[in-house]
């Protein structure tokens, strides 16, 4: 009798010590409801400590509008049943809502007698959560206008949503399980290899260009980004896709460029009508200035032929965008000393703009390199003519010429209104303008897009550096050649 008291409280002690170390809510309840028992992770769960808790109604941790639940479990364990995986609501100590899954057991005395319930209650909520969000994601993924499929490592397809079945024409069901060179031509295969590898590394591929085959057998554009998929270890397990399908945007691409080619197209041969005329006129004009005696006329005739070379010069400036469009300019290189060349451009400039003090800072006499004269000489022209036309207010330019390790620089410092800071990345764009709304400040801004192509084109790079209100420096760098 003895040994059998003893293993049944070694039993007790056991059934005790697994209640009392688990993870779920276990709590036992006469058939009136009355708590009898509440282990450790009721606790935790409700907020109530076994002292609170036992002896109290189960009602203290069901809230009101759940209380016929309770009738209806105790209805069912009276009958001797077992109520399994009950989804609810329960209430904590400070009012919170706990949602927890239910196993509630009758417990019955050594005659067979029910005489209570034992309650298992387990928190879902952290379950549902992630249930929602995946039942988010997925309506995302079902309703999302891009394609959206995932794959295994070793390219198995997974998942194949609603826009994948529109864009390559293959059913879910036909596309799931299959390799995914279902839908990649063979001349494309090695692209799969190098994504899978670029994702076995952790590394996400953005915005990638290719061609992807549909179930007729023609090919569909794309732009393909792919991520890797990683487990709750950490383990990349395999790779998500999202592929746009890009063949409107390759049209309309298309339709620009034809566009862009029409329009370089007219502007070079504009140019060359305009240059004819535009030369005669020149022509014409100075006859003129040679015969005409009457001062004023005179000052007539000076200001026609200023505007005729001006005129001349932006007719040049687009022919010269449209060689470069055309990739057809090309530059003279010869022996040269940059020194003689800013002087000549400097005292050409003067004469023109006597208004304006240009002063040279520089201890080099003599700066050999190989160029084009002639294109570094616009160069020139080009910065010191703006450096006076957006300093209105300012009669002083500075030009500086240095030797350095990286080669010859120069600079065009002048005292002006400056650039704003989001405006230095795009100067030397084609079409810019600085200032499109000052209607004192002509051009067409292309006057540093052929510098920046001239400079580059000599191997060189051209940045200008600016604060607002306190003028501007465009720097160029040419690099030093040994001369023969």
């Amino acid at each position: 009798m003895n040994d059998e008291v003893l293993l049944l409280e070694e039993k007790q002690a056991i059934l005790a010590a697994i209640v009392a170390s688990s993870d779920d809510a276990i709590i036992s309840k006469t058939l009136d409801g009355m708590i009898t028992s509440w282990n450790p992770a009721a606790e935790r769960l409700f907020g109530y400590t076994e002292a609170e808790a036992v002896g109290r109604h189960i009602s203290l941790i069901i809230p009101d509008d759940r209380l016929d639940e309770e009738k209806f479990i105790i209805g069912k364990v009276a009958n001797g049943e077992k109520v399994d995986h009950f989804e609810t609501i329960r209430r904590d100590k400070k009012g919170g809502s706990v949602m927890i899954s239910l196993t509630v057991s009758p417990i019955r005395d050594r005659k067979g007698k029910i005489i209570g319930a034992s309650k298992i209650a387990r928190d879902i909520g952290l379950r549902l959560q992630a249930d929602e969000k995946q039942a988010r994601l997925a309506a995302i993924v079902d309703t999302s206008d891009d394609t959206i499929l995932s794959k295994t490592l070793d390219g198995f397809i997974t998942s194949w949503n609603k826009a994948a079945v529109r864009m390559f024409g293959y059913s879910e069901q036909e596309a799931i399980g299959k390799h995914i060179s279902l839908i990649i031509p063979e001349e494309r295969i090695d692209e799969e290899a190098y994504i899978i590898g670029e994702i076995k590394k952790g590394n996400k591929v953005d915005h990638f260009q290719t061609v992807r085959r549909h179930k007729q057998g023609g090919m569909i554009p794309i732009s393909l980004s792919v991520s890797p998929i990683i487990d709750e270890t950490g383990k990349i397990i395999g790779a998500s896709k999202i592929a746009r399908d890009v063949s409107a945007q390759q049209e309309l691409y298309r339709q620009l460029r034809d566009l862009n080619a029409k329009k370089d197209e007219f502007i070079a041969l504009a140019s060359h009508e305009l240059k004819t005329p535009l030369t005669s006129i020149g022509g014409y004009l100075q006859i003129l200035a040679q015969r005409v005696t009457d001062e004023k006329t005179k000052g007539f005739v000076q200001k026609s032929r200023q505007q005729v070379a001006h005129l001349t010069g932006l007719v040049n400036d687009l022919l010269d965008v449209s060689k470069i469009e055309a990739g057809k300019m090309k530059f003279q290189e010869a022996d040269l000393n940059i020194r003689e060349v800013i002087d000549n451009v400097i005292d050409l400039i003067a004469h023109a703009n006597p208004g304006h003090e240009l002063n040279l800072e520089t201890s080099v006499t003599a700066a050999m390199l190989k160029g084009d004269a002639h294109r570094i000489e616009q160069v020139l022209v080009n910065l010191l003519n703006n450096a006076i036309r957006y300093s209105p207010d300012s009669k002083q330019i500075i030009v500086f010429l240095s030797e350095q390790n990286e080669g010859i620089k120069v600079g065009v410092k002048d005292f002006g209104v400056g650039i704003v800071p989001e405006k230095l990345q795009d100067i030397f764009s084609r079409y810019y303008r600085i200032d499109d709304n000052n209607p004192n400040v002509s051009g067409l801004g292309i006057g540093l897009y052929l510098c920046y192509e001239i400079i580059t084109g000599h191997g060189g790079k051209i940045w200008a550096e600016s604060e607002p209100g306190n003028g501007s420096t465009f720097w160029f760098v040419l690099p030093a050649k040994e001369v023969d």
